[in-house]
């Protein structure tokens, strides 16, 4: 197979000859936004990341093979690999750990109040709060029940949470007590005190966690999105968190039990536009945790890449 990769998989280089050893010619795209030095015809096979956001896929006549290194495949033009028949591979379950780790860490960061004690310790204050939230017993809603969902029922469900989860398509998963579908998902929200969205991003996810959804959430609930910022309406978001800032009884801070509103506090890894603007009201508000696209990385994950690519490279023709 004609193999065109790019740059965006770090640990390429080190692969190649082992790649031409198995039959496969090779020509190596440092930057996939850079002109394709063979002609479109001769490609057969893509390993990269956002290569088809430059090149038209249609350009692509001979294409059968396509690998991706993220989870999310909302770079690919979907539609049109599924209707050339076009093998699409991604990344599944290379960054689940470090997700769900990230998800868990999170909402930890917020019930147990780091902003307020590292801020009391930069003052030298020695200073107690009484009534700190408990993870253990909550009830964790995941969206979307995937690797990366289910990585994150089985971490939540480790520390002693009830996890119910909502997919397109309900099935057995034994990390959850029940998969609810998308129909029912107001009532897998209203139990739920945390919302963890790893949701992949289409058509019908698009900004699907929006003022409908936050009013069928149970009050003080934590929002933790992980998958991709524009399954939120960021406006919306902001409207939920001002319900509980106008409470005049309230700190501000998540998981303030004298708090009447309706969400809690968020933990936001991705968003609408990234990076996020300097002037986002996002940035400056004390119930809400902001990282910059960075819950996917870990230690392990480009040994679980490597060897990911190279096994789906082995099951394909040459």
């Amino acid at each position: 197979m004609n193999l065109l990769i790019g740059g965006s998989w770090q640990g390429a280089k080190d692969y190649l000859d082992e790649i031409r050893a198995m039959g496969h010619e090779v020509v190596f795209l440092q930057q996939e936004r850079d002109p394709v030095p063979v002609d479109p015809s001769w490609v057969e096979g893509v390993i990269g990341n956002g290569f088809f956001l430059y090149h038209p896929i249609n350009d692509y006549v001979n294409l059968k093979y396509i690998q991706v290194i993220s989870a999310g495949l909302d770079r690919v033009p979907v539609d049109e690999v599924r209707r050339r028949g076009i093998t699409l591979k991604n990344a599944r379950g290379v960054y689940s750990g470090p997700m769900s780790e990230h998800a868990v860490w999170a909402v930890l960061t917020l019930y147990r109040q780091k902003a307020y004690f590292m801020e009391n310790q930069a003052k030298h204050v020695w200073n107690k709060l009484r009534m700190i939230p408990e993870l253990g017993g909550k009830t964790v809603c995941v969206l979307g029940c995937g690797s990366v969902g289910t990585a994150c029922a089985e971490r939540f469900g480790g520390m002693g949470c009830r996890v119910i989860g909502v997919n397109r398509t309900p099935r057995e998963n034994a990390a959850f007590e029940r998969i609810y579908s998308f129909s029912e998902m107001a009532n897998a929200l209203n139990m739920a005190d945390i919302v963890v969205v790893t949701l992949p991003l289409h058509d019908e996810t698009r900004g699907l966690v929006n003022a409908e959804r936050f009013a069928q959430m149970k009050e003080g609930a934590i929002l933790v999105n992980i998958a991709r910022g524009p399954l939120v309406d960021t406006a919306a978001l902001l409207d939920a968190l001002d319900a509980r800032l106008g409470d005049t009884e309230s700190t501000g801070r998540p998981g303030d039990t004298e708090s009447t509103g309706r969400l809690g506090g968020a933990a936001l890894d991705v968003f609408e536009t990234e990076p996020l603007p300097a002037d986002s009201p996002l940035w400056d508000r004390p119930d809400v945790l902001i990282t910059p696209h960075n819950s996917f990385m870990g230690e392990g994950n480009a040994e679980r890449l490597n060897a990911l690519i190279m096994k789906n490279l082995a099951q394909m023709e040459k």
